[in-house]
């Protein structure tokens, strides 16, 4: 399988307890297990997370069979942690087959859904977004596509929830880290938009119609990263010495070949394997917002 440049390959949530979490995205939203044991030394010291070896962890992969793995890992939580008000990586956009069927399909004990589904304002509707928020408080949107932008191409859902295709950044200067991802991993700028983002406003406490500008970064017409300006109330995540960011805390994304990326990376890239990495070279880097990026190679 051909896994193009910018590929979103993974996305990494925190969660206090990991059999909850095999139950809410495994049990579910149908994800299939793919693998599940104690985080190696060496892997949680190349995402500069030493505290994180031994950690149980899993890996998950929708039945479609797209290469997207979403990794689980425990660890303590973060009583101050508030989901959509600090920078970093603040939500993974998946594609799903009916947006409508999951209000009532996802249970309160494992879900809070903190947005239902809606048609966007003031951009093409595209997709019906809905979301929610998991067993570690982590952001997961659940978007059923409808169409195509004018220059992106979005991927339809081939399993009731499909493949991880936006990974939204929070962040206090839009410019540098979209500049980060075209200058150091050879990504390209796309659109932008200004639209009242109900997420933003409701978790600052700003009025309905305020606007925010997003930007999304992505390789030819696949999209990637959505960027969004978040206001001056924002704050740096806090997390636990030595540990994972709490909630969304590390993007996986497949690179033709780091050698050519100018990330500085955490620990020199190294052969990694298990389910995700399949015998591949991976390393980790710290974005303009502080965020864990995680770059697989995968070839041209």
């Amino acid at each position: 399988m051909t896994i193009p440049h910018g590929t979103i390959m993974g996305g990494l949530s925190t969660v206090p307890d990991l059999e909850q979490g095999l139950a809410a995205y495994g049990g579910v939203l149908g994800l299939g297990l793919a693998e599940r044991g104690t985080l190696f030394a060496d892997l949680a010291v190349s995402w500069g997370c030493p505290g994180n070896a031994g950690s149980p962890y899993a890996v998950l992969r929708p039945g479609s069979g797209a290469p997207c793995w979403f990794r689980l890992v425990e660890q303590p939580s973060r009583p101050d942690f508030r989901p959509t008000t600090t920078y970093g990586w603040a939500a993974f956009e998946t594609t799903v087959e009916d947006v409508w069927h999951w209000p009532e399909a996802l249970p309160a004990d494992l879900f809070t859904i903190v947005g239902p589904p809606k048609v966007l304002e003031n951009i093409e509707p595209a997709f019906i977004p809905m979301q929610a928020l998991g067993p570690g408080r982590e952001m997961i949107y659940l978007n059923q596509v409808l169409g195509d932008l004018p220059d992106t191409d979005l991927p339809r859902a081939a399993a009731p929830v499909d493949r991880i295709f936006i990974v939204v950044l929070a962040t206090p200067d839009r410019d540098a880290s979209i500049a980060w991802y075209c200058d150091l991993l050879g990504l390209i700028r796309g659109a932008d938009y200004t639209l009242p983002y109900s997420m933003i406003n409701d978790a600052f406490g700003l009025a309905p119609d305020t606007q925010t500008t997003i930007s999304m970064v992505s390789h030819g017409r696949m999209p990637i990263v959505e960027v969004d300006d978040y206001p001056a109330a924002a704050t740096p995540r806090a997390r636990h010495d030595g540990l994972l960011p709490p909630g969304n805390a590390l993007v996986t994304l497949a690179v033709a070949d780091l050698d050519a990326c100018l990330a500085q990376w955490i620990v020199p890239p190294a052969v990694r394997h298990g389910a995700l990495y399949e015998g591949r070279r991976a390393a980790t880097a710290m974005g303009a917002a502080g965020e864990l990026i995680e770059c697989i190679e995968v070839g041209a």
